[in-house]
């Protein structure tokens, strides 16, 4: 279980890591021009005096996909409490606000982010302008991507549709689920009572949890993986400019890439000075005191506040550190980029690789145990006479949508056989019998072998005593 630090960290990988502060860093290196990694992730601009850290636009995405999946909960309220129905199509421009963002429209908009106490930011504006969900989506980038994701589609779901069209796909059905809903046809389970939420097929998918973790995956965790923290481009990612600033800003092109890089994760700048429990109770800590909470700076976003549970869930004999494991290599590999100072060496990119390889590997593999973990959420369920058809509804589409996500680091651990099998074993919607029972034990087992997962962390056939 990740530990507090307040003043330093251990050295990784031969890298020599020293505290280093805005006040008495010069480009974050010591007197020999080695790298000194701070416990917070502040870095000095080695052009101006200012921090030269900036990842705003993917906080903003961050922000629209928890707004999305806020949305449809508010939809739910409004059918419930105010007895709303609504007209075709209606539902779809609500929920493809968030997709294709316009700034010029939308930007004064309250945000869909609660805290306590209240974000410093509360409107969409506030944070940033001029970003979108489609534009990042995988297949949606020009250049640069592994895989060209319109032409095969995503694997693990049978029409296979690029990311952007299976967006398109669920939102049109979410529409014509509301439409229904609202107008008092209502969704029943197999055992013939009524479904009571909006967004839950009478097959078990809860498209609100798979539309938030596909795009958790499909944006934040392609982008991070197979853009800003890439190598295979001169000019991109690993491989961007590190000697002059980007117009008009403090940092250079590369410091920037890791930055976004980070940014998609979601760690909160001072994320190494709390535990797990305190990242898995709340994702927001006021860490200045100043009575709100910085969505910049102080909220544990998607993939960063999720590392937490998974090593805070961990059993005391197999404990792991996702979370201590990607923050301390984001730390590393910029206080790397921030100490040569110029464009790389060779040497110096060979180090920053293999940072980055840390940051995707303690990713993927908190990823990864999140599917171990919503496994056996739906092996109890399925082994539960009194458990509700819309939780055990839940816990599949959270594990699906978590699966579908690892396909999107063109570095992942599983070889494309394997993810096939995978979701093969899990399907488009949990089945009742045994046999599906059975699939998804094979489905974890291939899993658990391939990141070396502890056995004590895996669970039973009944889903227990694991993750």
């Amino acid at each position: 279980m990740r530990r507090p630090l307040t003043d330093s960290l251990l050295p990784l990988f031969g890298v020599p890591l020293l505290a280093c502060s805005l006040a008495s860093a010069s480009g974050c290196s010591d007197g020999d021009g080695d790298p000194v990694v701070p416990s917070r992730y502040e870095f000095a601009s080695r052009f101006e005096d200012s921090d030269s850290v900036s990842y705003a636009g993917q906080t903003f995405r961050q922000v629209l996909i928890k707004s999305m999946n806020r949305e449809m909960s508010t939809i739910q309220d409004e059918i419930e409490n105010d007895s709303a129905v609504f007209a075709a199509g209606e539902v779809r421009a609500r929920l493809n606000l968030y997709y294709t963002f316009d700034s010029d429209s939308a930007g004064q908009l309250a945000h869909g982010v609660s805290t306590d106490p209240a974000p410093a930011q509360t409107s969409f504006d506030d944070i940033s302008a001029g970003k979108d969900l489609r534009s990042k989506i995988a297949g949606q980038d020009p250049t640069g991507q592994h895989v060209d994701w319109n032409a095969v589609g995503v694997v693990g779901w049978g029409d296979a549709l690029g990311p952007d069209a299976l967006v398109a796909q669920w939102m049109d059905e979410l529409d014509a689920m509301a439409v229904d809903f609202s107008a008092g046809t209502i969704p029943t389970d197999p055992d013939g009572a009524a479904i009571p939420l909006w967004y839950v097929d009478a097959d078990g998918r809860d498209y609100q949890q798979l539309m938030e973790k596909f795009l958790l995956g499909a944006v934040n965790f392609s982008q991070a993986a197979d853009d800003y923290l890439d190598d295979d481009i001169e000019g991109k990612g690993l491989r961007a400019d590190n000697s002059t600033l980007e117009e008009g800003a403090p940092y250079t092109a590369l410091e920037h890439a890791w930055d976004e890089g980070f940014g998609y994760w979601g760690g909160a700048r001072d994320y190494l000075a709390y535990d797990d429990a305190d990242i898995s109770d709340s994702a927001a800590h006021d860490h200045d005191q100043d009575g709100s909470i910085d969505l910049l700076a102080e909220y544990n976003f998607g993939a960063a506040q999720n590392a937490s549970k998974r090593d805070g869930g961990a059993s005391s004999g197999a404990p792991t550190d996702f979370s201590k494991d990607t923050m301390t290599a984001f730390l590393s590999g910029r206080a790397i980029i921030t100490a040569a100072t110029g464009d790389l060496s060779d040497a110096d990119l060979a180090a920053l690789q293999i940072q980055r390889d840390a940051v995707m590997e303690g990713w993927e593999k908190a990823l990864a145990a999140t599917a171990v973990h919503y496994i056996n959420d739906t092996l109890q369920d399925l082994n539960d006479d009194v458990v509700e058809f819309h939780t055990l509804s839940k816990h599949w589409s959270e594990l699906k949508g978590f699966a579908l996500a690892l396909q999107f680091n063109p570095r992942m651990t599983l070889t494309d056989e394997q993810f096939a099998a995978i979701h093969a074993w899990i399907g488009e919607a949990p089945a009742l019998d045994s046999a599906y029972q059975a699939n998804l034990i094979e489905a974890r087992s291939l899993l658990a072998s391939a990141y070396n997962f502890d056995a004590a962390n895996i669970g039973d056939d009944l889903g227990e005593a694991g993750w």
